[in-house]
């Protein structure tokens, strides 16, 4: 992968201030694909019964770790924005764990690009959230 993309990715993660608020770490990024982590905090809390991280913040990750893959893509779409994301959430995430995002750019057409995700804490064997969306798509300018 170019460097210019993982520059862009990089940047577009750095520019969202939800993206730093909930302390988003890239981490691996490829022709059309992204990985970001959020570490476990407190402040991300929805059930403070069981400590769980609320979806809200799941959701988030998994956004935005989709949003990175489209700006990765070999296509190099200059800007992005979400049409539509549909995540299932498969069980909470474990209280004290860290959540990663991979998501993957599987389709661009000349308008849309088409995503699919998953988000998991420490067990890999089973998913937190899977996700699937579509993102705008404009070249980018000469």
């Amino acid at each position: 992968m170019s460097d210019k993309r993982a520059r862009m990715a990089r940047d577009f993660i750095q520019a969202i201030p939800h993206a730093q608020a909930l302390g988003m770490q890239l981490g691996d990024i490829g022709e059309g694909t992204a990985e970001i982590s959020m570490a476990y905090d407190a402040k991300f809390i929805g059930d403070p019964v069981t400590g769980v991280i609320h979806g809200g913040a799941v959701s988030a990750l998994m956004d935005t770790c989709c949003g990175a893959a489209v700006m990765s893509h070999p296509d190099l779409p200059s800007v992005t924005a979400t049409i539509d994301l549909r995540i299932d959430y498969m069980r909470p995430a474990t209280p004290g764990q860290a959540i990663t995002a991979r998501a993957t750019c599987y389709h661009m057409t000349r308008s849309v690009a088409f995503v699919r995700a998953v988000a998991m804490d420490d067990d890999t064997e089973n998913p937190v959230a899977t996700a699937t969306g579509a993102f705008t798509v404009e070249p980018a300018q000469p």
